[in-house]
């Protein structure tokens, strides 16, 4: 029998990636750079961080539990690290592993940061010009384990 509470966790994750997957595709020209403050972080090092806290995910939930703040590199190759990172976290989960933290930690921490984080992402693509369409995510077909750059497109998006 499944854990329904590992259960929503995937759930969770693939909505990590799903709205995450509209914030960094397709972004202008340049917006990995973008300037919003001299005291606050470009996109590229929001999303570098993004992947920083699902590989901290997974290594909590496996118990090896380490933190690394990488250097980013471009926007292509940390937009292929968050599909990655986001795969190998799913795979764990979806996994008969047993999990070293609990779920309500897992989801509290790195996953509700990510959340934040793709969310500061959204609103300095409208600042920079490039907005993401809005969209009726409860509408939206979501699905655990679908954690990869193909999603579902938008079932209703409005401006």
């Amino acid at each position: 029998m499944s854990d329904p509470k590992r259960e929503l966790l995937r759930h969770t994750l693939a909505t990590l990636v799903y709205r995450g997957r509209k914030a960094i595709a397709n972004a202008p020209d340049g917006f990995e750079s973008f300037p919003l403050g001299e005291k606050t972080r470009t996109p590229l090092a929001i999303l570098a961080h993004v992947n920083d806290l699902l590989d901290w995910g997974l290594s909590m939930a496996d118990g090896s539990r380490k933190w690394n703040n990488s250097t980013p590199g471009s926007w292509a190759a940390e937009s292929e690290r968050f599909f990655a990172a986001a795969q190998r976290l799913d795979d764990f989960l979806a996994s008969d592993s047993a999990l070293q933290a609990d779920v309500e930690r897992l989801f509290q921490g790195p996953i509700a940061d990510a959340l934040t984080h793709v969310g500061q992402i959204n609103l300095m693509r409208r600042l920079a010009g490039g907005a993401v369409r809005a969209e009726n995510y409860f509408q939206a077909d979501v699905v655990a384990g679908r954690v990869g750059p193909d999603q579902a497109p938008p079932r209703r998006e409005f401006d």
